[in-house]
């Protein structure tokens, strides 16, 4: 990205690959999610995370598509802009900005949260308001993404790549000693954690929602289209890939921490119980030791989702800006490293203002955490029904010569989007029940944008025909009729 001209594309594969692993964040998804899905489906916690991979794997049909043709900084923004119209572009980009605010502010708290809870194991009694942290977390994002994006990638590597060894380590042990007979409580191997358990079809299908909220942010490395080399190559391999690795770490790490705790009652109850699983397993099968390691690992993804959710939450600023949408001075970039900086600092400020805020009225970090969670899932389950229907578009056109039977797959993902959205708006207690109406507004807002602001469409729409025409293959009846919407 510049602001006159792109920035030489520079970002590898791997590369990009860090960006989505690092915004899923699956060391925390491995330690957090598995307890509530055990206690909803008991030992059949395994089985349910390889149906919520498939359900991902529908809704992420629909970015791998379209980015084969269309790179962009702005991500749906882009990619239904030019399928759908600009409209539906502008309305997908402001959902999907206030997903990366949401997620950038819940993990600015959760770093708050996973320092504290290391230092209390350290024997530090008094660590301070966890305010602090979480400012101190939002100026160190910001300045890592203000320089080179190749930077912000390795840092998210190197801190995922450290907490995933940890975690597979974990289970290779606990996998070793189940299968010798050596396990605190003599548990063994159960492959029967693959089966329902007597679960019935709907509660299984209802745990995978906690499943798949664990992959909420695989499509990230989209963002980067700009910036990454052969983009309608790299992206969408990026894309399958992130899911893929996920999808691998998450099954097994999951059936380690089943099996790790035991499959029978005594052992799924504890499981379900447990805050911090991981750390219990820890300590059971190698030791106290371990367990710290496992809490700073989880210190660590934090920051590293929180570096990765402001990367994106600028780049959707930078894309909007770019197009009319808010000041100028938010489209503009470094001259030597071509990050959006600008745009970095006013996501980070208005992320940190959120926790500071919440924390003056006297909400914890880690209710933070969820609630603000809670809403950048809501209205990334929106975002992805876009980028759905945009496919859908693309192959009705005849735009990319794909087979009309493919339809079906983004068909059951957006099916399958509206199922994981009514069970996270219905059966909550407050403040949850507010959530699905704020996400609505959130959403609401947008549309009434593009409804009340004509002009800035017409404008969007050449904007987003010119932009994506260096990294478009031709599909010529596609484009004009997203510039004449």
């Amino acid at each position: 990205m510049a602001d006159h001209h792109r920035t030489p594309r520079k970002l590898r594969l791997w590369e990009a690959v860090a960006l989505s692993v690092g915004m899923m964040g699956p060391t925390l998804a491995m330690g957090l999610n598995g307890a509530g899905v055990a206690s909803a489906v008991g030992p059949a916690v395994p089985l349910v995370f390889l149906l919520g991979l498939l359900g991902v794997a529908l809704v992420g049909y629909g970015f791998w598509r379209l980015t084969r043709y269309f790179n962009h900084a702005g991500s749906v923004y882009a990619l239904a802009g030019i399928t759908i119209g600009p409209r539906a572009g502008f309305f997908g980009g402001f959902a999907l900005l206030g997903t990366y605010i949401s997620f950038l502010t819940c993990t600015l708290a959760a770093t708050s949260v996973f320092l504290h809870a290391f230092l209390r194991s350290l024997g530090l009694h008094s660590t301070g308001p966890w305010i602090v942290t979480a400012l101190v977390a939002a100026f160190g994002v910001t300045a890592l993404n203000s320089r080179d994006t190749r930077l912000t990638a390795r840092t998210l590597l190197v801190v995922e790549g450290v907490g995933i060894l940890a975690m597979l380590l974990l289970t290779f042990v606990i996998l070793g000693r189940t299968a010798t007979g050596t396990a605190p409580r003599h548990q063994t191997l159960d492959l029967s954690a693959f089966s329902p358990h007597g679960a019935g079809f709907g509660t299984i299908m209802a745990a995978t929602v906690f499943a798949f909220l664990s992959w909420a942010g695989f499509e990230a490395c989209a963002s980067l289209g700009e910036e990454t080399d052969n983009p309608r190559r790299n992206i969408p391999r990026a894309l399958a890939g992130s899911v893929i690795l996920t999808g691998f770490l998450y099954v097994l790490v999951m059936y380690a921490q089943t099996v790790g705790f035991g499959t029978d009652k005594q052992g799924v109850t504890a499981f379900g119980r447990s805050e911090s699983a991981l750390s219990t397993l820890s300590g059971q099968y190698i030791g106290t030791w371990f367990g710290l390691v496992v809490a700073f690992t989880a210190v660590a993804s934090a920051f590293a989702s929180a570096l990765s959710s402001s990367a994106g939450a600028a780049r959707m600023v930078y894309a909007l800006a770019r197009d009319g949408f808010g000041p100028k001075a938010l489209a503009h970039t470094h001259p030597r490293t071509g990050a959006p900086t600008t745009a970095l600092r006013f996501t980070g400020a208005v992320s940190a203002v959120l926790c500071a805020v919440m924390f003056a009225v006297g909400s914890a970090a880690f209710d933070i955490y969820y609630w603000y969670a809670t809403l950048g899932v809501l209205c990334v389950l929106v975002v992805y029904a876009v980028a759905g229907g945009g496919v859908i578009a693309f192959i009705l056109s005849g735009g990319g010569r794909i087979r009309r039977w493919e339809l079906i797959l983004p068909l059951t993902g957006i099916c399958y989007l509206a199922f994981v959205f009514f069970k996270q708006s219905t059966g909550q207690t407050a403040p949850y029940t507010y959530f699905p109406w704020i996400a609505g507004a959130w959403c609401l807002a947008g549309g009434l944008v593009v409804l009340l602001a004509p002009a800035l469409t017409r404008r969007i729409g050449d904007r987003l025909v010119k932009e994506t025409q260096a990294t478009a293959d031709p599909v010529p009846d596609v484009a004009a009729a997203a510039s004449q919407f």
